[in-house]
């Protein structure tokens, strides 16, 4: 399995971008919506802790001895209740004396006397400030000054009128609301999560659709790409399969012309071999020296003009031949050319979805020189199978006859190399196999056959 790299990857790279933008999307809004709501939170805080304040101030009164009290109590039921977490509280202050503190309290201070700041507001104003109540808890807390000059005894009295409550009713709501507006945002994000996936994969759908096609024009299934593409892909497919068809367009220009050719070289040589081998010339040295490079000559044509077309075709997508029916004709071939030797030339059986990724003419000519060698050098027997191995196609042709030695196998490969002077033949066979092989990405080994003989293992690319 071949491992991407994330950069390389358009899914990753897509996939990415998206969970990162979720992501900082989801981050911001909670962060923007817990400060808004507890903003709005602290805001009700304080306006209550004010109207505490304003009940406060309209609520006091002097009776005829000119100490403070209440004229009505305050609305909240909390106040009555001893350390509900609402306070309120009426201090005394006087000119150039230190407060005389806790002269009112609220119930719910029970036997608590609430510690002031040292600094009084002016008359009328209104000051803010965090101090520690009952049990140890921080309060909020908004203080006003009051003066009053009309008293029964003629003196005037300044109050400083405190409202206070437990923080724990301003920072409990938002705990509990930062809890839900986190849980709701995470699986708001896992379902943008789910559906950026969604999108990515049915987006990308068509690139998968698309290098399936290419894939089976590879293997030889399809010659062009098919299919119903999205417009964004579709200028894509229709320039691909120009090009596939200008390709072989162009291979069969080279074909056509490596076979024009072929025929102008073999016409001129064959006037030269039939005037060596005139009855006037036959005998001389001349003529001898003619026919030989005249051979020569024939046998460097064929072998470079298979290689030439091969060379054309090996790496055409969508070329796939059949196994089975080149075999069975070369086989009938081989019985009729070698008939009076009386071989037998079993054929074991072959997959009929076994296939060459190849041109059969290339595929006709690599196995027909094989099972020629063969033929020549068998004594009874030939034997043809094939496979697939490890996504390559292996034909293994096996004879009886006396094999090769190891330190010959490699040499009778080359060129113009041949294992027996007496055999006829041009010792071109073998080295136009292991060409065309290796044009189309396989190659030829030759080893020991359990025949007795020699097995020669032609490898070439399977088409699925």
């Amino acid at each position: 399995m071949n491992m991407v790299a994330p950069r390389s990857s358009l899914r990753i790279r897509l996939l990415a971008g998206t969970l990162v933008w979720i992501t900082a999307s989801i981050i911001v809004a909670g962060w923007g919506l817990r400060s808004l709501f507890q903003q709005h939170v602290e805001a009700q805080f304080h306006a209550e802790l004010k109207t505490h304040l304003d009940q406060l101030t309209a609520q006091l009164t002097l009776d005829s001895r000119g100490h403070a009290s209440l004229a009505l109590p305050l609305s909240d039921p909390r106040l009555s209740r001893p350390y509900s977490g609402c306070y309120w509280q009426i201090d005394q202050t006087h000119d150039g004396m230190p407060p005389e503190t806790g002269v009112l309290r609220s119930r719910s201070l029970w036997d608590h006397v609430l510690a002031t700041p040292p600094d009084t507001p002016a008359d009328g104003e209104i000051h803010q400030h965090r101090i520690i109540g009952p049990e140890g808890k921080m309060l909020g807390m908004v203080e006003r000054s009051v003066r009053i000059d009309d008293t029964p005894d003629g003196k005037s009295r300044s109050f400083r009128l405190i409202a206070a409550a437990d923080e724990s009713l301003m920072t409990e709501p938002v705990s509990r609301f930062s809890g839900a507006l986190w849980l709701a945002l995470g699986v708001l994000g896992g379902g943008l999560v789910i559906a950026a996936l969604v999108q990515v994969f049915i987006g990308l759908a068509p690139l998968r659709k698309l290098h399936t096609a290419l894939g089976k024009v590879q293997s030889g299934e399809m010659q062009h790409l098919d299919g119903d593409f999205p417009a964004e892909i579709m200028p894509l497919v229709d320039q691909f399969n120009a090009v596939l068809v200008q390709n072989a367009e162009v291979v069969e220009r080279a074909r056509t012309q490596a076979g024009n050719l072929a025929h102008a070289l073999k016409t001129p040589l064959s006037v030269l071999s039939n005037a060596a081998l005139a009855p006037d010339a036959r005998d001389s040295a001349l003529s001898r020296l003619v026919i030989d490079q005249v051979g020569t000559a024939r046998r460097q044509l064929d072998y470079h003009l298979a290689r030439a077309q091969a060379a054309a075709t090996a790496l055409i997508p969508g070329t796939r031949t059949p196994l089975s029916p080149i075999i069975d004709g070369l086989v009938r071939t081989m019985r009729h050319i070698h008939a009076d030797r009386q071989l037998a030339l079993t054929v074991m059986p072959v997959s009929p979805s076994l296939a060459f990724r190849g041109e059969p003419q290339d595929l006709q000519e690599m196995l027909g020189n094989l099972l020629d060698n063969a033929c020549k050098w068998a004594a009874h027997q030939v034997e043809i199978s094939a496979r697939c191995e490890g996504g390559n196609l292996r034909i293994l042709i096996d004879d009886d006859g006396t094999g090769l030695a190891a330190e010959q196998r490699e040499a009778v490969i080359q060129r113009g190399v041949r294992a027996d002077e007496q055999v006829p033949g041009s010792g071109l066979g073998l080295a136009i196999v292991d060409d065309l092989a290796r044009l189309y990405g396989g190659r030829v080994e030759l080893a020991d056959s359990p025949l007795g003989g020699l097995r020669a293992v032609l490898i070439l690319p399977v088409a699925q």
